[in-house]
């Protein structure tokens, strides 16, 4: 199983190929709506079709979710199969919520914490949490409403510059993390270069009122207005409007984050993983033991990462 298309990637592919060995890869960085972000929308069609060649190369390409599996076979990538991702949700669990650090916060019953997890850099299309929360404050100002942002990034001095009554905590994993997941009460995630996005899980796990964009992990996991907030990808003003119906009426929020917690409770690791392992065992052939067998004299030296064919 090949995860990264980078040289190391390119090299088990090579060796693979030579040793007769089943190859499947998978996608997990949505590399050309990066390269736009980053002003470098001249080598998107190049680096398309290295990734074409590069997946093609094996037996199949998982991907996490449905969006991306549509958005591959559009570019002309063959043989994908969706693998979707789980959450642990004894870590991730509404009942980590802490008042302490909800004080910390300055929230109190009633007050709301808007939350965004995430790395912090151009391609996550952070300028709308800024736009998301101000027009909250704005609708709702009778509400104490915070912005508590997790994470780190070459974005976040920026951040802090434009929203300077925000929390910003850096980097957390593990129980802070879930405790910081719980003790808030809303989940803003404006990206759209994502592949799955865990944090849209994690956030629902937790019992979260998440607005998103229709697609990667929202889209497969979120039913609007039941279990979260959706907005059609790239429609800005839907997306603030989803924020604000979240907080127009307290049936909404409390009804979705019950739901939310119900849904992402059903999406545990074991099944995925039994899935992954039936996919990986379907990949090989039944004569590759022998193809094995055959080849193991062959010395694989290290050679320049530069495709076969």
């Amino acid at each position: 199983y090949i995860a990264t298309e980078g040289p190391l990637g390119l090299s088990a592919l090579r060796a693979a190929r030579r040793l007769g060995i089943a190859v499947i890869s998978g996608f997990h960085t949505n590399f050309p709506q990066y390269t736009q972000q980053y002003g470098m929308g001249f080598i998107t069609r190049l680096l398309t079709h290295y990734l074409r060649w590069f997946h093609n190369r094996s037996r199949v390409t998982l991907v996490p979710s449905v969006s991306q599996k549509v958005e591959l076979e559009r570019r002309g990538f063959e043989r994908i199969e969706l693998l979707s991702r789980g959450v642990d949700s004894q870590l991730f669990n509404p009942s980590r919520c802490s008042q302490a650090l909800r004080d910390s916060w300055g929230l109190q019953t009633g007050d709301i914490g808007v939350i965004h997890v995430g790395r912090l850099a151009p391609e996550k299309n952070l300028g709308l949490l800024k736009t998301g929360f101000e027009a909250l404050k704005n609708s709702y100002p009778q509400r104490t409403i915070k912005l508590i942002v997790v994470g780190d990034g070459p974005q976040r001095s920026e951040l802090e510059q434009q929203i300077p009554d925000a929390i910003f905590c850096g980097t957390l994993r593990g129980e802070v993390l879930a405790t910081h997941y719980a003790s808030a009460d809303m989940f803003l995630f404006p990206s759209l270069t994502e592949t799955f996005g865990n944090v849209v899980l994690e956030a629902l796990a937790s019992g979260l009122g998440v607005v998103a964009y229709d697609e990667a992990a929202a889209g497969q996991h979120i039913r609007h207005g039941h279990n979260g907030a959706l907005a059609m990808p790239g429609d800005e003003t839907a997306f603030v409007d989803a924020a604000r119906w979240l907080l127009e009426d307290s049936e909404n929020l409390r009804r979705v984050r019950l739901n939310a917690r119900q849904h992402a409770s059903r999406q545990g690791w074991t099944a995925i993983i039994d899935q992954f392992e039936r996919q990986l065992r379907d990949a090989c052939p039944n004569e590759s033991s022998k193809t094995l067998r055959q080849t193991n004299d062959k010395t694989i030296r290290p050679v320049s990462s530069v495709p076969l064919d």
